[in-house]
C-alpha cells in the first residue's frame, strides 16, 4: 500500500484510541456504498439550491462517525464548506446557559474547505470570496486596484452581493457585518477584520460588546443561531463554494438531558431545522445528525418522544426488514465478515508501513482472527467494527514488537481466550443491566 508514514500514523493510533482518524479514510474504507451513495444524492441536492437533513442511526462503533467523516471529505472534493461539532453537556441545540450558542461556536471553529481541511477557514473563505470579487472586476474593466473607479466598482458588486441576503432573518445585519470586512480588507485595518470573525463566529457576549467593536446593535444568540447557519449556507454559495454541509454527532447527549422540558426545546430545533430543509425554507445547506438507536427510537425520552418528530421520522408500513435508503434515517447494519476481513489486509499493510517492517500476517492468520471473533456469543447482532479494529491492532502490535511471536500464536494463546470470555460474560451483564436502566 503506498500510504505517507504520516498518514499510516494517524490512523493506527486514531483506530487504536477508538477515534475515527481525520485523514487517511481513503485506505480503509470498506462497505456503506449504498449508504454513502444515498447521502451523496442529498450533497447534489443541496448543490443545486435544495437542502437536505438526514439522521445516521446505529450502535456504538458501528461506523456512525466514520462514514461521517468520510461524506465529509467527499463534500469537500465537491466544493462544500463543512462544519461538524460534537454534542455534549455543554454543547446542546438550545439551552438557557448558552448551550446552543456554543454548539454554533463549535461548528464555526470547524468550519473546514478542500483548502482548509482541519478548520478555522471562515478567515480564508472572506478573503476567497473578495479576492474573487476584485479580481472579476479587475479582468472586466482593466483598471488598476488603486484606482478610485475600480474601488467602487468593487464596492458596488459587493453590496449586489449581500443584499441578496439581505432579504432572510437576520440577513440585514450579516450584510452589514460584510461590508464592514469589506471595508477593513481594504484600509488593512486587522483590529476590524478580526472583530467580524469574531462576530460570525458568535463569541461577542452581548450587544454591548458588539457595538463598541463594530459598531452593529446586535450579535448572534443562543435562540437565533441556527439563522444564521442557514445565512452562511447561502453567503458561501455566492462566495464560489457549492454550499454548506453541517454535520452533528453524539445526540446521545440530548437523551441524557434529565429535564422533560429542555429535552423538548432541544427536539423542538431540530424539528425546526428539519422543517426548513424539507420545506425549501434553506438553500444550499445539507444537514446530517448521528445517534444511537435509543437516543432516536425510545418513546420515553429519545427523539421520538417529541410526537412532531416521530411522526414525521417513524417508518411506513412496507418497510419490512428492507432498508429504505431514501428514508429520512439511514440505520447502520453491522458489517459483514466479508467486508471486515478485507479491513484486516487493509490495517495489516498500513501497520507494516507505519512501523517499517516486512508483513507476516498471512491469509490464514486474518482468516482465523475474524473467525474467532465472529464466533463470539452474539456476535452477529452486537459485535461492532470498533472492537473488531482495536482488537486486530492490538495483535499486529504485540506481533510486530516480539519478534519470535506469530498471530497464530497469539490468537491460540490461554491469554487472548480468557479475555474473549471475560468480554462475552461482561457483554452478557451489560444486557441484562441495560433491561432495568431508563
Amino acid at each position: 500500500m503506498n500510504i505517507p508514514k504520516r498518514m499510516a500514523g494517524a490512523v493506527i493510533h486514531a483506530l487504536q484510541g477508538g477515534v475515527v482518524p481525520r485523514i487517511g479514510l481513503q485506505y480503509i474504507a470498506v462497505g456503506r456504498e449504498k449508504e454513502i451513495e444515498a447521502l451523496l444524492n442529498d450533497i447534489n441536492t443541496a448543490a443545486d439550491g435544495g437542502a437536505s437533513f438526514r439522521f445516521i442511526s446505529g450502535k456504538y462503533g458501528s461506523g456512525k462517525s466514520f462514514l461521517l467523516q468520510t461524506i465529509r471529505n467527499y463534500a469537500m472534493d465537491r466544493g462544500f464548506a463543512v462544519c461538524d461539532a460534537d454534542l455534549s453537556p455543554e454543547r446542546r441545540l438550545s439551552g438557557t446557559n448558552g448551550q446552543g450558542l456554543s454548539t454554533y461556536k463549535e461548528l464555526m471553529q470547524n468550519l473546514s474547505t478542500k483548502t482548509r481541511p482541519d478548520g478555522g477557514a471562515l478567515p480564508l473563505i472572506l478573503d476567497k470570496w473578495l479576492n474573487g470579487i476584485r479580481t472579476k472586476i479587475a479582468a472586466e474593466t482593466g483598471l488598476s486596484l488603486t484606482d478610485d473607479v475600480f474601488h467602487r466598482a468593487v464596492e458596488k458588486e459587493i453590496y449586489a452581493v449581500v443584499d441578496t441576503l439581505s432579504g432572510m432573518v437576520h440577513g440585514f445585519d450579516f450584510a452589514t457585518v460584510l461590508r464592514l470586512y469589506y471595508q477593513a480588507f481594504v484600509n488593512d485595518n486587522a483590529e476590524i477584520k478580526g472583530a467580524v470573525i469574531k462576530w460570525f463566529r458568535g463569541e461577542f457576549q452581548n450587544k454591548t460588546e458588539a457595538k463598541q467593536a463594530l459598531g452593529v446593535n446586535i450579535c448572534i444568540r443562543d435562540d437565533d443561531w441556527y439563522e444564521y447557519v442557514k445565512l452562511m449556507a447561502v453567503f458561501l454559495k455566492q462566495a464560489g463554494y457549492a454550499g454548506l454541509l453541517v454535520l452533528v454527532d453524539e445526540l446521545v447527549n440530548l437523551y441524557k438531558i434529565p429535564q422533560a422540558v429542555t429535552r423538548d426545546r432541544n427536539y423542538e430545533k431540530i424539528l425546526t431545522m428539519y422543517n426548513d430543509t424539507m420545506q425549501g425554507k434553506a438553500e444550499y445547506l445539507g444537514i446530517i445528525m448521528c445517534g444511537t438507536p435509543v437516543c432516536i427510537e425510545d418513546p420515553r425520552r429519545g427523539i421520538y418522544s417529541y410526537e412532531a418528530l416521530r411522526s414525521r421520522l417513524s417508518d411506513g408500513k412496507f418497510g419490512g426488514e428492507q432498508t429504505n435508503l431514501h428514508a429520512p434515517i439511514i440505520r447502520l447494519n453491522p458489517l459483514g465478515y466479508a467486508e471486515m476481513r478485507i479491513l484486516a489486509e487493509k490495517l495489516a499493510e498500513i501497520h507494516a508501513v507505519l512501523y517499517d517492517y516486512p508483513q507476516k500476517v498471512t491469509a490464514e492468520d486474518m482468516d482465523s482472527f475474524i473467525k474467532i471473533e465472529y464466533g463470539r456469543i452474539g456476535a452477529d447482532s452486537n459485535l461492532t467494527p470498533r472492537e473488531v479494529i482495536r482488537d486486530f491492532i492490538e495483535v499486529l502490535d504485540l506481533m510486530q514488537q516480539d519478534g519470535t511471536q506469530s498471530v497464530a500464536s497469539l490468537l491460540g494463546s490461554d491469554n487472548f481466550q480468557f479475555a474473549q470470555t471475560a468480554l462475552e460474560e461482561q457483554e452478557s451483564v451489560d444486557a441484562q443491566f441495560a433491561e432495568f436502566t431508563i
